[in-house]
């Protein structure tokens, strides 16, 4: 039987494709708002949802959602409302999310195995109910930020200009944030709690080296996260080691060689552009024409009586309504 018979791998697999998929879709976003912590942040409180769920006897997969969209929603307050900036806001629901989650896990009576399951991923806990959870939720997540693309890429570009024009930048805020707490359930079984915040930002980062626009680094941000999440769990299968850690290394590693490719690709684009003096740029202007004046016996001088213009590294003399200036054994008309 191969891998890919087995019903657990299948659902891991399956998880994995959509976690590879939604992940950067929603990190595109944060990375372009300069919150490219924010996952790790509801990471950390999604802890306390999964601690809070094996303390009450309650799915953790619900559980978790609720809290760590409780938790964004009050990050996002935060940031926007109060007087912390989004780093403090951040700092303060790691540390709060870390310590709820321990405390409730030794409330609750499980050891440190089970959390680790929930940390770092595993493989084989991805139950099939596990599974329609991650369908839907990463489903919801694909529609909001493909359908709603234009606006979401409007705020996190600029605010005001996307307040100007009618947007309601809070809900937008709002509303990435609690997708962003979505999708760290989403990738909670397969990359970990710990580990979700990379697959949302490294795969953005790594697009971003070899792309220029934003709808070509959405898109091959999501390749990139497929491409990790698909091969680090088949080879986590083959090694017997945590998904997550091999995903992450795996999107570090296609990092290393985007980050190698896209510096050969610009510096081969800068030595075959033309030189600055070579061709005018697009939208300047080009040097006015050389004209020579037919015939001018006179000479000017300091002290002929025309006016005098300075331009440049020579005097201009105005004449008869426009300029002359000697160049060499003639002179050229302005």
């Amino acid at each position: 039987m191969t891998l890919f018979e087995l019903e657990f791998m299948q659902r891991a697999l399956i998880a994995g494709l959509l976690t590879g998929l939604s992940a950067p879709a929603i990190g595109t976003y944060l990375v372009q708002r300069r919150l490219s912590l924010m996952g790790d942040g509801i990471g950390h409180i999604a802890i306390t949802g999964v601690a809070l769920g094996l303390l009450t006897g309650t799915a953790p997969a619900l559980t978790a959602i609720l809290v760590a969209i409780a938790g964004a929603t009050a990050i996002e307050l935060i940031r926007a409302r109060g007087k912390a900036s989004g780093d403090v806001a951040l700092a303060l629901l790691f540390y709060g999310g870390i310590a709820g989650g321990v405390l409730l896990i030794g409330l609750a009576g499980q050891g440190a195995a089970t959390l680790n399951t929930y940390l770092f991923g595993s493989l084989t806990t991805v139950s099939p109910s596990d599974l329609y959870v991650v369908v839907g939720l990463a489903v919801v997540v694909l529609v909001v930020a493909v359908g709603l693309g234009p606006q979401l890429f409007a705020v996190c570009q600029d605010e005001e200009f996307a307040r100007v024009t009618g947007l309601r930048v809070q809900l937008l805020n709002l509303l990435i944030a609690v997708m962003a707490a979505v999708t760290v359930t989403v990738a909670m079984r397969t990359v970990g709690l710990l580990l979700v915040s990379a697959l949302m930002v490294v795969p953005v980062a790594t697009a971003q080296q070899l792309t220029r626009s934003f709808r070509t680094t959405f898109m091959t941000a999501c390749g990139i996260g497929v491409f990790a999440c698909l091969a680090g769990i088949v080879t986590s299968y083959h090694a017997d080691v945590a998904p997550g850690a091999t995903i992450v290394v795996l999107a570090l590693a296609c990092f290393v060689v985007a980050a190698v490719t896209g510096a050969l690709l610009r510096r081969r684009r800068s030595t075959r552009a033309p030189l600055a003096d070579e061709e005018p740029e697009v939208g300047v202007p080009g040097p006015e024409p050389h004209v020579v004046t037919d015939e001018h016996p006179h000479a000017h001088s300091q002290r002929c009586g025309h006016p005098k213009v300075e331009h440049g590294d020579h005097v201009d003399y105005v004449h008869d309504g426009h300029l002359h200036a000697a160049h060499g054994d003639h002179w050229d008309e302005h």
